[in-house]
């Protein structure tokens, strides 16, 4: 919750096919950042998921530094409603940019999920319950089934429209469902923070690769204070993880008065197994199965 010298604040990076995207933006997110050792060139897009500062006070930094690399590219902010406002309020102190900057203001009805497109990430947002309007987000990576080039060839597709129909495109009259084989499993990552656990959150991550999720305090005693800030501690984050069927969980977003997270750790495994404790520049590399 408060930057530390050796914690900083909220930031996930992915990276896909080249090109990345971060969700939240603390601060100290460019210099960890810069320690990764990822770039910022290919930085498309930034999903916030709450106007806090400890989430997006590290924005006008980050925007004063992609221009200063000499990106010219439009970037995407995408938010709660609102969130044009809250960063051309930031930008008094980064006024001016070598690019500009493209909006996606997230409204929802009462639980419901927004499922929307950036390049090639895949995603889903939900509302979450904190004491300012506050999103979830999933990453999601689908992928198509295989290419069969015998039903190709019995159809009499010319070999030169294979590579079209694979990457789903319709090419004069033949369609890709006639050539490719039942959808396979791609890849989902869930991103849950600053929020009570709510009844719509293990539905959302239902069966995630990878689900990140926030524990305050890892201490059971310390529910009823969590609650009142509307935040989770170590075992509702546990207890969401296996009610998804999720394959992994990581912790974090912790308390600064939270100093031994890991002390916690063998009593949440109870609960559910594959569980970690976050830390900085925690990395994982996904690729698909057949």
């Amino acid at each position: 919750m408060l930057p530390l010298p050796d914690r900083y604040l909220s930031a996930l990076l992915a990276r896909y096919n080249g090109r990345m995207l971060l969700i939240d933006c603390g601060e100290g997110t460019q210099i960890t950042m810069h320690r990764l050792g990822w770039g910022f060139v290919n930085l498309d897009s930034i999903l916030i998921t709450h106007f806090h500062a400890d989430h997006i006070a590290g924005l006008p930094g980050m925007l004063l530094s992609l221009s200063n690399y000499g990106r010219e590219r439009p970037l995407t902010i995408v938010g709660p409603e609102g969130i044009e406002n809250v960063v051309n309020s930031l930008r008094v102190i980064a006024p001016e940019l070598q690019y500009t900057i493209q909006f996606v203001e997230l409204s929802f009805e009462e639980k419901t999920v927004i499922r929307f497109r950036l390049g090639d990430f895949h995603l889903a947002a939900l509302p979450l319950s904190h004491t300012l309007p506050c999103v979830g987000y999933n990453l999601l990576f689908p992928r198509k089934g295989k290419f069969n080039p015998e039903r190709a060839r019995a159809l009499k597709i010319p070999l030169g429209y294979w590579s079209r129909l694979q990457k789903g495109e319709t090419v004069s009259g033949f369609a890709p469902e006639a050539v490719l084989g039942a959808p396979r499993k791609g890849i989902k990552i869930s991103y849950i923070t600053d929020t009570r656990p709510i009844d719509t959150i293990p539905e959302f991550i239902k069966d995630a690769d990878l689900f990140i999720c926030e524990g305050l305090y890892g201490d059971d005693k310390l529910k009823q204070q969590a609650d009142r800030y509307y935040h989770m501690i170590f075992s509702d984050a546990a207890k969401l993880a296996r009610a998804g069927n999720v394959k992994e969980l990581w912790l974090t977003h912790f308390s600064q008065a939270l100093t031994d997270p890991e002390s916690h750790l063998s009593r949440v495994r109870k609960i559910f197994p594959n569980t970690v404790v976050g830390a900085d520049r925690l990395t994982k590399s996904f690729t698909f199965v057949d």
